[in-house]
């Protein structure tokens, strides 16, 4: 056979040809420019770009996620809790992460109290992002209902939720918070950067749907906000506006203030206002109840001034103690006005000018003084300057300078016209006749001692001036309604217009009561304001002066003061 040798030993294949050597060497280059490329590759990526790499794949996966803050307690001088924070749960979710699927919407928006159609066009609305809030600051069991529905693109965001527990009862001097937790009114917005703490910070790695894959430590522990202790006793606040409120519905007024001190440190043991509002639920909120009207409005004080301008006057050693002043025929003329008494006094003692809440009286002893002098004590008194406590809007008042003041202008500061001023200033004028003429600024904070108190009357006419006081709420007086059994107080009435576009109105009024307790060893001062009584009476002896009796003597009793007078019924 062709192919064979003879003899049956087979023939040889023909060998092909080798390679030439350029070819051979040109598919080496070309291996080693490949081995080259994926070698500079490989060092571009693990070498020159890898920290630019790495933090590309961080941006996606690693996460810095903030650690809320706990907000700082607001609690009153006993420690009961006046402002709280408690945990809440914000669901938000990624538009462009839920689903498609109609159920899962509909199951989601009903679980969140929408409507189906509402929903859709809420996420139409934010479908160009990866954010929009669903719920903000629900309770932890409400969100988890939602949550357990398990529906993608849907996330729990932990934050805090203020909880005032004395709602209405002292809204204006706590204020609010917004709802990201930020002082909004009152002493939480004056102390914002102390109770709100300092936020925290963890990282964390999350997958592409943002589901947390592992928590890689805490960067930075969050640090909660201080805790501020008010001068308020919440026994004592709650009386207050209780009281105030009762006499505000009976009297049909438009509203009322009470500001209780501790005549001895000056703080502030009670602050109601009317009308109010419940921080925790706002709904329908009545914007004048945000007002703290104790400290941002004024009002002009009326008869409640006479024994401040009787300090100004007795000091002047013009008219001694025992002096006695004609206020016949109940009436005076000065630069054209009427000063008018309620009748003809005839001759009347000091104390008998107070007790009768004599206008003449007042003001035939002003006219004695020189242009300065009454406003001079006014001033010393805190009139006219700011209280100092540091809330948000307080006034100063108004004590317009002596300059070209006329007869007429120096009698009416003399009985409360012409200046204006908040019910705190009005009580921390009265802390001097309470406090041997020292006066205290008011504080809205628990003091851990007595302040040092600013001299403002001397000793002995704040004495006089105090068992007059006494004198002036007795059982024959217009204040007689301010009587607490057991218990020597005194204090001074005052009714006064309101004044209108034209003047003064002749069928508006506030009502005013100023007082101290116990006599023979002052423990508070407080002061009633009652605004536009209109259900007949409007005297401060028939409105005010018997708020004044109930809430003082239930803060002594509460403060554990022991009586210093049995009361002949």
């Amino acid at each position: 056979m062709r192919g064979e040798r003879r003899g049956g030993m087979p023939r040889h294949l023909p060998v092909a040809p080798p390679l030439g050597n350029g070819r051979f060497y040109f598919i080496l280059i070309v291996f080693c420019v490949v081995a080259c490329i994926l070698i500079g590759r490989i060092t571009l990526l693990q070498v020159i770009d890898r920290p630019f790499l790495q933090s590309q794949g961080d941006a996606r996966t690693l996460r810095h996620e903030a650690i809320p803050a706990h907000r700082g307690m607001i609690t009153d001088r006993n420690g009961e809790p006046l402002a709280i924070s408690t945990p809440v749960v914000t669901l938000w979710a990624n538009p462009q992460e839920l689903p498609e699927d109609g159920i899962q919407r509909v199951m989601l928006a009903q679980a969140l109290g929408m409507s189906p159609d509402d929903f859709e066009a809420r996420v139409e609305l934010y479908s160009s992002r990866e954010f929009m809030y669903l719920r903000r600051q629900m309770t932890p069991q409400a969100a988890q209902r939602i949550l357990d529905l398990r529906t993608p693109g849907v996330y729990p965001q932990r934050e805090y939720k203020r909880y005032y527990p004395a709602g209405e009862v002292a809204a204006q001097i706590l204020g609010v918070t917004n709802v990201d937790d930020m002082g909004q009114e009152g002493l939480e917005l004056s102390y914002q950067p102390f109770l709100a703490g300092h936020p925290g910070q963890r990282r964390v790695i999350k997958d592409r749907r943002g589901r947390l894959v592992r928590e890689l430590g805490v960067i930075r522990e969050a640090q909660p906000g201080g805790d501020l202790v008010l001068s308020i006793d919440q026994r004592i606040q709650y009386m207050a506006y209780r009281e105030l409120r009762a006499a505000v519905a009976k009297h049909e007024a438009d509203g009322g203030v009470l500001v209780m001190m501790d005549a001895r440190t000056g703080e502030v043991l009670a602050m109601a206002n009317l009308p109010s509002y419940n921080p925790n639920n706002r709904t329908g909120l009545d914007p004048r109840g945000l007002r703290n009207q104790a400290l941002v409005d004024v009002f002009e004080p009326g008869s409640v001034m006479k024994p401040l301008a009787m300090a100004a006057i007795l000091e002047s050693g013009i008219v001694d103690r025992d002096a006695v002043v004609n206020t016949s025929p109940g009436w005076m003329r000065l630069d054209q006005f009427t000063i008018r008494d309620f009748r003809d006094y005839g001759e009347l003692t000091l104390a008998g000018i107070l007790e009768h809440s004599s206008n003449v009286g007042m003001s035939r002893l002003a006219l004695q003084l020189s242009d300065t002098a009454i406003w001079e004590k006014y001033n010393q008194l805190g009139l006219g300057q700011s209280p100092g406590t540091g809330f948000p809007g307080e006034t100063t008042g108004s004590l317009p300078a002596p300059v070209r003041w006329s007869r007429s202008e120096r009698a009416a500061l003399s009985y409360g016209y012409g200046l204006s001023v908040s019910a705190v200033q009005l009580a921390s004028a009265f802390t001097a006749l309470a406090n041997g003429g020292m006066r205290l600024p008011p504080s809205l904070l628990r003091l851990s001692e007595p302040p040092q108190g600013l001299p403002a009357i001397e000793p002995a006419v704040a004495n006089d001036l105090l068992n007059i006081l006494e004198t002036s709420v007795a059982a024959y007086t217009g204040g007689r309604r301010a009587r607490v059994e057991g218990y020597r107080v005194g204090g001074k009435t005052g009714t006064v217009r309101k004044s209108g576009q034209g003047g003064y109105t002749t069928d508006a009024y506030r009502s005013v009561f100023a007082g101290i307790a116990p006599i023979s060893d002052p423990r508070i001062v407080t002061v009633v304001m009652i605004d536009h009584p209109k259900a007949g009476e409007f005297y401060g002896g028939a409105v005010a002066a018997p708020v004044f009796s109930s809430v003082t003597g239930n803060a002594l009793r509460l403060l554990d003061v022991p009586p210093d007078h049995e009361v002949d019924e």
